[in-house]
C-alpha cells in the first residue's frame, strides 16, 4: 500500500489548506485512516481519523470546529480540510492506514501504512 499526501504549505495564521491522501495498492480492507502531525523533538500526535466504511470521524481536541477529515471511497482518498490555522499548527502532517479494528483510533503506533508527510507552516 502506497499513501501520497498532498497540499501542504505556507499560509497566514486564521487561513484555511485542504490536505489530500490517496492510498494504492490496497489487497485488504482497511478500517480507518487517519492525520497526524510532527514538529522536531516531539511525539507523533493524532490530529483527526474517519472509519473507512462507516465514515465516523474522530479529532483532537485543539482542532475540534476547525479541522474536517472526510473520505472519498470511489477515488480511494482522505482529506483534512482546515480552517482558522494557528502558528501552532505548524507541523508535518502525515496520513496512515489501519487495517484492525480494536485498538483506539488515535494511536500512532497501531497504524499500518504511513505517506510522506507533507509541510504546513502557519505564519503569525
Amino acid at each position: 500500500v502506497q499513501l501520497q499526501a498532498f497540499g501542504g504549505g505556507t499560509v497566514q495564521a486564521g487561513g484555511s489548506l485542504r490536505l489530500s491522501c490517496a492510498a494504492s495498492g490496497r489487497t485488504f480492507s482497511t478500517y480507518v485512516m487517519g492525520w497526524f502531525r510532527q514538529v522536531p523533538g516531539r511525539e507523533r500526535e493524532f490530529v483527526a481519523g474517519i472509519t473507512w466504511s462507516a465514515g465516523r470521524q474522530y479529532y483532537a481536541d485543539s482542532v475540534k470546529g476547525r479541522f474536517a477529515i472526510s473520505r472519498d471511497v470511489a477515488k480511494n482518498t482522505v482529506y483534512l480540510q482546515m480552517n482558522s490555522l494557528k502558528a501552532e499548527d505548524t507541523s508535518v502532517y502525515y496520513c496512515a492506514e489501519r487495517v484492525s479494528r480494536t485498538p483506539p483510533v488515535p494511536t500512532p503506533g497501531t497504524y499500518n501504512y504511513w505517506g510522506q508527510g507533507t509541510q504546513v507552516t502557519v505564519s503569525s
